[in-house]
């Protein structure tokens, strides 16, 4: 695992112990992971497909929906299937580089996810507050990009929480109690006192990031302002209709992050750490495709064309 050279110690690869010490959760958890990631595919890729011929499914609401079920797709390919086929194997390594590209890709996935459903929120500012403005303010450069800001965004939030993790020295034991490799997981294997750096990013992204999220209130507020000034009832639920999936997906997200982040600190695994784990890397990913097209009609009659009938229409 180790390997010596002159007093320093190179680490060549970490363990993944996340279910090994219940036996419960690690018969159950590799047929789980595996249906929960078959139909997180399944169904953003459903979405990508839908909002991608569809001609219906062309506005800028709807484009900001197939690259987040993009995200969504790579995001738990990052961590699910290392995860089973460690278990499959029997096997918990993972090497250092390995470690570190995992912790980089669903970190960067992660914050291009966040600064994405920062974009949509302001995309149903504009179509709620400012509905005339709205072809011309979201057009498809412009949109585009808000797409490209950002995954360049999130690729930057990535790599600068990967240079910090990374860069100290680790002390053994080298092993990670979780399922893939986190910061927090990993953090906690640094030698005493090494960790200064990559707490003064994570102190400052989570600046950042709250005044991203103060953003997104304000545009909810905005938004809950203008729907009660409609004068019809039916409006007022057919306008908030609109919002309902993407409110829903952010505290999704946001809440299952937080709780995640928080609980996980220390070197010891604990099954409420690994559940809020699961809660922040795997659900969401599977949920947002059935919170996005469960009642939006214009995403099942795109589906009832390609299964040759109405019926999801009832439903």
């Amino acid at each position: 695992m180790t390997e010596k050279l002159t007093n320093a110690t190179i680490i060549t690869e970490f363990l993944l112990m996340g279910f090994t010490d219940n036996q419960v959760l690690q018969g159950l958890y590799v047929p789980f992971f595996f249906l929960i990631y078959l139909t997180a595919l399944m169904g953003n890729l459903l979405i990508i497909i839908l909002t991608t011929t569809d001609q219906c499914l062309q506005s800028p609401m709807y484009f900001f929906l197939k690259n987040l079920s993009l995200i969504d797709i790579c995001y738990i390919s990052v961590t699910v299937p290392k995860s089973i086929i460690n278990s499959l194997t029997k096997s918990h390594s993972i090497s250092f580089l390995g470690c570190a590209s995992q912790t980089f890709l669903f970190i960067f996935l992660a914050g291009t996810e966040y600064a994405l459903l920062i974009v949509m929120s302001y995309d149903r500012y504009v179509a709620i507050c400012k509905p005339l403005y709205y072809e011309t303010t979201m057009n498809r450069g412009t949109c585009l990009q808000m797409v490209i800001a950002s995954w360049a965004s999130g690729c930057a939030y990535g790599s600068i929480h990967v240079a910090g993790t990374f860069s100290v020295p680790f002390c053994g034991p080298y092993i990670v109690h979780q399922f893939f490799c986190d910061i927090p997981s990993v953090l906690t294997l640094a030698c005493s006192g090494e960790q200064i750096l990559e707490y003064a990013f994570v102190i400052a992204s989570c600046a950042f990031a709250f005044v991203c999220f103060l953003f997104l209130i304000a545009s909810y507020v905005y938004i809950f302002s203008a729907v009660l000034r409609i004068p019809s009832a039916q409006g007022r639920f057919k306008t908030f209709s609109t919002c309902v999936p993407h409110l829903t997906v952010v505290i999704l997200f946001l809440f299952s992050g937080i709780a995640n982040y928080l609980g996980t600190n220390s070197k010891s695994t604990s099954s409420l750490s690994l559940f809020m784990s699961v809660l922040y890397s795997v659900l969401p990913p599977s949920l947002n495709p059935l919170i996005y097209s469960l009642r939006n009609k214009d995403m099942k009659a795109a589906l009832g064309k390609i299964l040759g009938g109405k019926l999801l229409l009832n439903i």
